[in-house]
């Protein structure tokens, strides 16, 4: 698979429909691994009640978000840098940090290939062999496997080195795994990656974080242009992170549904579900995944074809977890399949 056209989709669900001549609302998006409840209630009336300061510039470094996600995330409003989603911060410090050799414990996120193409790739999961020098990057729960290293052994390898360091956190709510954020007062060289686009689905609005130390903050927003974060998008994130019941009820309905995916496809013989702490899975098959990713787009269904990420060996989709009457739809087209 060629890496560039990897990135993105080869398909999204407005191409998809527009090419068949299907309302775009009917098309079943699994390629996405995003909150399957949607906005937290109340989020598009804030919006539409924002629509009246369009015209207006917003704060230009989004201080009252920051202020709010600083809170929540119990550090100093100094050490936040937002950014337009947290793949627009991914390319931003790979500018910063150009010069620098780069290690990518694959698989991770395919933009961090796209910003370093000719860093070094090594296995996600074996943190005893990582660089000791350098960029390293990873992601935290791993994207598209979906699992997570433990605290324990991340802890033991920061604590014995000083390099620059971005873990990708952008999945970690739909997770049990605790972050690393309570650790960059100890590592003053980690930094961590969050987004607002999954856990809060505000992905049409993108908008990303990035915590790190506050002189390592500070030296980054001296070379950061302003106004990343527009009215409508600050509008909408306030909202999503005061409405906890909502969090709550995603993370339950998650929990539930990721267990009930996962043992309801291993029953079918021919693929291999992995077993996911996140909001999505991965599934080996033994061939054909095109075929099989044709077969979905007829019935109106997106996944993600992984084959060729660098990381994940032979073929493979990646699905998001939704809600239930989604999730039979789409373990009926497997079973059908094959």
């Amino acid at each position: 698979m060629d890496l560039e056209a990897a990135v993105f989709h080869p398909k999204t669900r407005f191409q998809l429909a527009e090419e068949r001549g299907w309302d775009w609302r009917e098309v079943l998006d699994f390629s996405e691994p995003v909150n399957p409840l949607g906005p937290a209630p109340g989020v598009r009336e804030a919006i539409r009640g924002a629509l009246e300061r369009v015209d207006c510039y917003p704060d230009a470094w989004g201080s009252s978000l920051t202020a709010k996600l600083a809170r929540r995330w119990q550090v100093a409003p100094a050490q936040i840098l937002l950014g337009n989603g947290a793949t627009e911060l991914i390319h931003f410090t790979a500018r910063m940090w150009r010069k620098e050799a780069a290690a990518l414990a694959a698989p991770v996120p395919l933009e961090f290939h796209r910003a370093h193409p000719a860093a070094l790739i090594v296995k996600w999961n074996e943190p005893h062999r990582w660089p000791d020098s350098g960029l390293v990057f990873f992601a935290q729960p791993n994207d598209p496997i979906g699992q997570t290293i433990g605290p324990e052994q991340l802890h033991d390898w920061l604590a014995g080195t000083k390099n620059p360091v971005i873990v990708d956190e952008s999945y970690i709510e739909f997770t049990e795994a605790p972050s690393l954020i309570p650790m960059i007062g100890a590592r003053p060289n980690l930094f961590v990656l969050r987004s607002l686009s999954k856990f809060y689905a505000l992905a049409g609005l993108r908008i990303g974080a990035l915590v790190g130390d506050e002189a390592n903050i500070a030296s980054l927003r001296e070379k950061r242009e302003p106004w990343q974060v527009n009215v409508l998008a600050e509008t909408a994130a306030h909202r999503s992170l005061d409405d906890l019941d909502h969090a709550a009820r995603t993370k339950a309905l998650v929990a539930e549904e990721r267990e009930w995916l996962w043992r309801r496809l291993r029953r079918i013989p021919v693929i291999t579900p992995v077993r996911s702490e996140a909001n999505y899975m991965l599934i080996y098959l033994t061939s054909g995944v095109q075929g099989l990713v044709r077969y979905l787009e007829s019935h109106k269904v997106l996944v993600r074809d992984c084959t060729g990420w660098p990381g994940v060996e032979g073929e493979a989709i990646r699905i998001a977890v939704r809600t239930r009457p989604e999730n039979e739809r789409f373990v009926r087209l497997m079973e059908r399949y094959f």
